[in-house]
């Protein structure tokens, strides 16, 4: 994991946890250990996304931390499209409780969640990222989705958790993500909506993968530019452009493929539709008020709730953990 790329915290920054990913992540890696709360209750995923964010704080030191929940009673997007995320499994009881008092617990601590109808908490993520800017912060999104790359820029960047926890978890901001997926940060939704997405059933335009989706938008700067040129030039430039970058980066030329590919019935139809359902909402009100001290999301917390809340998680490390990384100025207030 590498810090920010800035030279000092000139700017203060938020925290947006995508909450439902980390408790999956947790449920399944430390349902082995059968964790319990005090009240007997199973608390494995709670506490394992705890401890992940805790650790997450200790690295970053935000200013303040919002949570991003699911609503779980209705979807938006599945009402656009049924089959959205369908063949799926059915969530394990025991991690639907725990994604259940999720948003009560994380509450009772006094950090900010935000469980927006019909949506998810990749809505939340973006809205996080664009208020940050809109309010000239910084945002770090932590997931381990890919659906927040989209959301990456100049002051946000993405923790994407993988297998090895926090600290071997890749920090993505457009440098990164261009090398390692090899598309700009703007292209990434794009990117994904040629690609598909199995994860969410959403299909890609048909013949398309991530290696042809990648050479194409480099290539071509944008499928606005894409469009435009299959529909007043035939496609012709978009093949020049295609083979000219092929042939520069010795591989097969793939220019009148993708014409064809994308020409096709359906296929414009089956991007604008990926892209329609993978966009996060960008404009939800977060409820942040950082010129109020003290209101939920922002750090320090109280000493008192962190050793209770925390505390009932049965977990005296993690409570110990708590008490020094939720209730101490974080490092931009000094």
């Amino acid at each position: 994991m590498t810090s920010f790329d800035t030279p000092s915290r000139a700017r203060r920054l938020l925290l947006a946890v995508d909450a439902p990913s980390l408790l999956h992540r947790n449920h399944h890696a430390r349902a082995h250990t059968d964790h319990r709360d005090r009240s007997h209750r199973p608390a494995w995923a709670l506490h394992g996304m705890l401890r992940q964010i805790l650790e997450s704080i200790d690295a970053f030191a935000p200013d303040a931390v919002i949570f991003g929940l699911d609503d779980r009673t209705t979807s938006v997007r599945e009402g656009l499209y049924p089959d959205y995320k369908a063949g799926r499994p059915a969530k394990d009881p025991l991690l639907v409780e725990q994604l259940d008092r999720a948003g009560a617990m994380l509450d009772a601590l006094g950090l900010a969640t935000l469980t927006p109808p019909g949506l998810e908490a990749d809505d939340v993520n973006a809205s996080a990222a664009t208020w940050a800017g809109a309010n000239g912060w910084d945002c770090v999104i932590i997931t381990s989705d890919r659906d927040s790359f989209a959301h990456i820029s100049e002051h946000t960047q993405v923790l994407r958790l993988i297998n090895g926890g926090i600290s071997a978890s890749p920090l993505l901001n457009p440098k990164r993500l261009r090398v390692m997926y090899g598309v700009s940060a703007g292209n990434y939704l794009a990117y994904a909506a040629l690609r598909g997405d199995s994860s969410d059933n959403l299909p890609g335009v048909v013949g398309i993968g991530e290696k042809t989706a990648a050479i194409l938008l480099d290539a071509m700067g944008s499928m606005q530019e894409v469009w435009a040129d299959i529909d007043h030039a035939g496609g012709e430039n978009l093949v020049a452009a295609v083979d000219s970058y092929c042939a520069e980066t010795e591989q097969r030329r793939i220019g009148a493929m993708l014409r064809r590919r994308l020409s096709e019935p359906g296929a414009r139809e089956r991007y604008e539709f990926n892209v329609a359902i993978m966009s996060g909402r960008d404009d939800l009100d977060l409820g942040l008020t950082p010129e109020v001290p003290g209101s939920p999301g922002l750090l320090p917390l109280e000493i008192e709730r962190v050793a209770r809340v925390v505390g009932h998680l049965n977990f005296a490390a993690t409570t110990d953990l708590a008490l020094r990384v939720l209730t101490e100025p974080p490092a931009s207030a000094g």
